[in-house]
C-alpha cells in the first residue's frame, strides 16, 4: 500500500546540505548552495530548486526541478515553458515504496512538459512514469539521451 507522502520544497540551509551528503549524486549544486551560504549570498532558509520528502525527521527522497523558458524550448510543439527535473533520489532503504513516484507525480501537478535525463538502470522507473525517448537530436541532445512527458495537448517538436 503506498502511503500519501508529502512532497516539500527544501530551503537552503545546513540542515538541509547536511542531509544531501547521504545522497550519492551529491555534487556541484550542492557545494554551490553551500559555499553561497557560508558567504551569506543567499540567506539562510531561502528556497532552493529541491523538493523533497521527509520520512519522519529524515529526508529520504529528492529530486530538483528547474522551470526552463518557452524560448530555450527546443523540445516540445508548441513551445512552453518546461521543467527540467534533475536529481531523483531516494535513499536506498527507501526504495521500492513510492516515494521516487510521489515525486514525479508533484513535477507533473505543474501542468507543464518535463524533460528529464534518466540514470543508468532508471528506464524501466521512467517508462513506467509515462516519460519516453526524445528524437535524439545531435547538436542539442550532446550525447544526453533525454527522456519526456508531456501534458496532454503538447506534442514532442519534429528534430
Amino acid at each position: 500500500m503506498m502511503t500519501k507522502t508529502k512532497v516539500e520544497p527544501l530551503l537552503v540551509n545546513y540542515k538541509t546540505l547536511e542531509e544531501f551528503k547521504r545522497f550519492k549524486e551529491y555534487g556541484n549544486q550542492e557545494l554551490a548552495m553551500l559555499e553561497d551560504l557560508e558567504s551569506n549570498i543567499v540567506e539562510n532558509d531561502s528556497e532552493s530548486p529541491f523538493y523533497g520528502i521527509y520520512y519522519g525527521s529524515a529526508l529520504v527522497a529528492r529530486m530538483s526541478l528547474y522551470r526552463v523558458r518557452a524560448k530555450y524550448d527546443h523540445y516540445f510543439d508548441p513551445a512552453q515553458d518546461y521543467l527540467e527535473l534533475w536529481k531523483l533520489e531516494v535513499l536506498p532503504d527507501y526504495r521500492g515504496q513510492g516515494f521516487g513516484q510521489s515525486l514525479v507525480e508533484f513535477a507533473k501537478s505543474f501542468e507543464l512538459p518535463i524533460k528529464t535525463n534518466p540514470r543508468i538502470n532508471s528506464h524501466g522507473f521512467w517508462e513506467k512514469m509515462g516519460f519516453q525517448k526524445a528524437q535524439y537530436d545531435m547538436e542539442r541532445d550532446l550525447g544526453e539521451n533525454p527522456l519526456i512527458w508531456m501534458p496532454s495537448g503538447v506534442e514532442e517538436r519534429e528534430s
